[in-house]
């Protein structure tokens, strides 16, 4: 007799005579489908308008599709606790196999198309992964020769596309499934259990426990190879309870996704949402402005680069529109900002302070006017947001609720509530949350206000101290409670201020936070990407990759160059350059000296930015130590 292992309440339908009973509590993540199916049925659950065939799923069918998918996976072998690789990018279907696998009682290793073949190759044998789910033929085309010489695959399953599009699948002795087939043999197999006792009794039935792994995170890290985090039920589950103080949404609700669904943020919250009904609607970079206008979402749940990017195309917008609207655009703006200002002082002082310069109703018109789309809130988290996109965000009147975690922690620990939104903070901790602020050296806990390591006590066994608290290895403070006044609310939160492992020590042993100089200079619409370097130098320098087309227009607006001119020396974008940073990094406490100007952006592919968009600052570093050497023995 096999051992059968389920979801209580997702398949308590086939119970019936045996000896299990289900629960009425949500016990692993698959079991909130049947929960969603009964309260919201007919609500359409989400929308894929961008793959073929684009789809749309109610919350029963989308029930229905993760039942047919489970069982297909058992039809074709896959066993309890087997580990599934999931290499594929965000859409309806990915959520159906992550979910069927996770029904299972397998455990799925995700992961996105554009990693590498031999990151997803490690991975893939790190995890002892027996089979392949991947996006479509021609990521497998990609992959198959690799894979099929140095790992051990049982089968493939697409999720999109058609076998006939495969390169040699005839000489393939792989079984290879598309979607549609994985479905029709579960739906199947599922009647024949349904309509037959015998058929049900040939399997001991166990119940899918909630300390059980549900999936294995490999996290893109900043330096070395990607780590697996191992992430329990039990673990995801306290994300879908404890995120609606965050973000309260109700029936109806809009949202737009466009994260890697492999992202422990964007898993975690969808997730949850789908606990309340709301409609997702898939988009991508590419959309995501066009599907602001048509989809008008409640709220856009994203990583700080994509409000970055957001932001500096309103900028822009603005500065190329007519003389009067952006002389009336950035009026506004500058008379908002200091509203905002001062309603912070207010808030945060307590000042008697409450005049209005303008109502925000005739901010908000006159900017939609410019700006051309408006939408609803914005929950951020997976990276720092820089404090002139929160004020840019916060004095257009759109909300930004900035988050932070840890995949380690399924992932968030802490965020803005819409109640208690203080810019420039990361806001309180979660509910069943504990966080603590420690020295560096000692590991004494710190008083409020005081900078040291955060620490956060939920994480594997490999990252935590004796006492079970998780090393965050980022730099930040808890801001003191307050007895009074319009601010008592802001007890408490969390202000970060970098990572620990980036700080630069100069020669001179000053210790600089490198994320508020790049944050700031970021603002700069002449710089690209930056990283700030000086490691045992006497000065802090800067590797820059420069927006060409930016840079190039400035200097025929300057005169440096003919107005004809189709490319700038490298002499002249590095004094264009110093003259950008001495505007945009002057509050900062330390500027930057010598400047190394590179023609070609950071990017995944060359491994110089991680998946989730973030530079991996020591292999820039390393890559191009050599000029760096060069760079300072000129200002030595």
């Amino acid at each position: 007799m096999q051992i059968r292992k389920f979801s209580p309440i997702l398949e308590s339908d086939l119970l019936s005579g045996n000896e299990v009973l289900p629960s009425n509590e949500w016990q692993i993540v698959p079991d909130i489908w049947r929960t969603s199916a009964e309260k919201f049925g007919d609500r359409i659950a989400l929308v894929d308008p961008y793959h073929d065939p684009p789809t749309n799923m109610t919350y029963k069918q989308l029930e229905q599709e993760i039942l047919d998918f489970c069982e297909g996976l058992r039809v074709i072998g896959l066993k309890p606790e087997e580990k599934l690789a999931i290499f594929a990018d965000n859409s309806c279907r990915w959520l159906v196999s992550d979910q069927g696998c996770m029904a299972t009682g397998a455990i799925n290793v995700v992961r996105g198309t554009r990693s590498s073949v031999e990151e997803l190759l490690q991975i893939y044998n790190h995890s002892e992964s027996c089979g392949l789910v991947v996006d479509d033929p021609e990521m497998l085309n990609r992959i198959s020769e690799t894979f099929y010489s140095r790992a051990a695959v049982r089968f493939v399953i697409l999720l999109w596309g058609e076998k006939s599009s495969i390169k040699d699948e005839a000489a393939v002795e792989i079984p290879i499934y598309s979607y549609k087939e994985i479905i029709d043999l579960g739906h199947e197999s599922r009647e024949a259990l349904r309509h037959s006792q015998d058929a049900r009794k040939q399997y001991s039935y166990k119940t899918i426990s909630s300390g059980d792994i549900a999936t294995l995170v490999y996290t893109s890290g900043t330096t070395g190879n990607p780590k697996g985090v191992m992430l329990t039920h039990k673990n995801l589950l306290h994300q879908i309870t404890n995120l609606w103080d965050i973000v309260p949404a109700v029936p109806g609700d809009r949202f737009l996704s466009m994260l890697p669904p492999w992202h422990a943020y964007e898993r975690a919250c969808e997730y949850f949402i789908f606990t309340h009904g709301i409609e997702q609607v898939y988009t991508t970079v590419k959309n995501l402005k066009e599907d602001l206008r048509r989809y008008q979402p409640h709220y856009v749940i994203s990583v700080p680069l994509v409000y970055e990017t957001l932001y500096s195309g309103i900028q822009k917008q603005i500065s190329t529109s007519s003389a009067a609207r952006k002389l009336v655009a950035l009026l506004f703006l500058r008379i908002s900002l200091a509203y905002m200002e001062a309603k912070r002082i207010y808030e945060i002082r307590a000042l008697i302070y409450d005049q209005k310069f303008f109502k925000k109703d005739d901010l908000q018109e006159i900017l939609s006017k410019t700006l051309a789309f408006t939408f609803g809130r914005l929950v951020s988290g997976g990276g720092s947001l820089p404090p002139h996109v929160d004020k840019f965000f916060e004095a257009i009147d759109i909300k930004v609720q900035n988050g932070y975690g840890l995949t380690e922690s399924s992932p968030v620990v802490a965020a803005r509530y819409p109640t208690c939104n203080v810019l420039g903070s990361i806001g309180h901790p979660i509910r069943h949350t504990e966080i603590k602020v420690v020295d560096a050296e000692t590991d004494e806990v710190l008083p409020y206000s005081s900078k040291g390591i955060v620490k956060n006590p939920e994480a594997t066994k490999q990252a935590i101290d004796e006492d079970g608290w998780l090393n965050t290895g980022d730099i930040g403070w808890i801001s003191p409670p307050h007895s009074r006044g319009r601010s008592c609310q802001a007890g408490g939160v969390i202000v970060l201020e970098g990572r620990a492992k980036d700080t630069i020590v100069l020669s001179t042993g000053e210790n600089v936070e490198p994320s508020e100089i790049e944050a700031a200079a970021l603002r700069s619409s002449l710089i690209q990407q930056i990283v700030v370097i000086g490691q045992d130098q006497r000065r802090l320098g800067a590797i820059i990759v420069p927006n060409k087309e930016e840079i190039l227009l400035e200097a025929k607006r300057l005169s440096i160059v003919e107005s004809n001119a189709s490319e700038l020396s490298k002499q002249k974008q590095i004094n264009m350059l110093h003259e950008e940073l001495r505007k945009w990094t002057s509050d900062c406490s330390f500027q930057v000296g010598p400047i190394l100007v590179l023609d070609e952006p950071f990017t995944i592919d060359s491994g110089l930015m991680t998946p989730t968009m973030k530079i991996r600052r020591d292999r820039v570093v390393s890559l191009y130590k050599e000029q760096i050497d060069n760079l300072y023995k000129g200002v030595a």
